[in-house]
């Protein structure tokens, strides 16, 4: 987080004072509100009225796993110590210091989710043939929870084909060439 910061003299009609016209206009018509000096902004505010006002950069957002984002959420949304004992215990037992100053940081100025990467899955079928062919993994429609091989010569980006590094274990495709996909579902 930058350290830098503007200020602005505002009145108590909401207007902001104006350097270049020396006068309270509305932030919308005001040419020069902001000051670069905590001083300034004090001396104007004395001079004019107003009180100053402190404008800061808003601090970037920490990713955060999908896991640790429900835990702070639960967290935060506990009503009772027992309602935040696991989420805290999930969040803050046996890490190391900076994933723990890491998480402190999300809650002090707010996280993202991190979007998981998915890949699609497949294997090349002979290097001799004029038009490659490829075996790609697949998710099957008829038997859930496991999955199919399609031959074909076009490796296809369908979210049915697309599985995230989790699912690549647990399929045991490990050895097969994997290739990213987009948030638009492209290669």
């Amino acid at each position: 987080m930058s350290e830098e910061k503007l200020y602005a003299v505002k009145n108590d009609e909401g207007k902001y004072f104006d350097c270049e016209y020396a006068d309270f206009l509305s932030l919308s018509d005001a040419h020069g509100p902001t000051i670069v000096s905590e001083d300034n902004a004090k001396d104007i505010a004395r001079d004019y009225g107003g009180h100053v006002v402190t404008l800061v950069e808003e601090p970037k957002k920490v990713v955060v796993s999908e896991n640790e984002g429900k835990a702070i959420d639960s967290l935060i949304s506990a009503e009772t110590y027992s309602q935040a004992s696991e989420s805290f215990h999930y969040l803050f037992a046996s890490r190391k210091k900076e994933d723990i100053k890491r998480i402190m940081k999300a809650f002090r100025n707010g996280y993202t989710v991190a979007k998981e990467k998915k890949y699609l899955v497949y294997k090349e079928l002979g290097s001799k043939q004029k038009d490659k062919l490829f075996a790609q993994a697949y998710r099957s429609l008829i038997h859930p929870g496991t999955i199919s091989w399609d031959i074909t010569n076009e490796v296809k980006s369908g979210s049915w084909a697309q599985f995230t590094e989790s699912e690549i274990e647990k399929y045991g495709l490990q050895d097969c060439e994997k290739e990213e996909v987009t948030d638009d579902g492209t290669k």
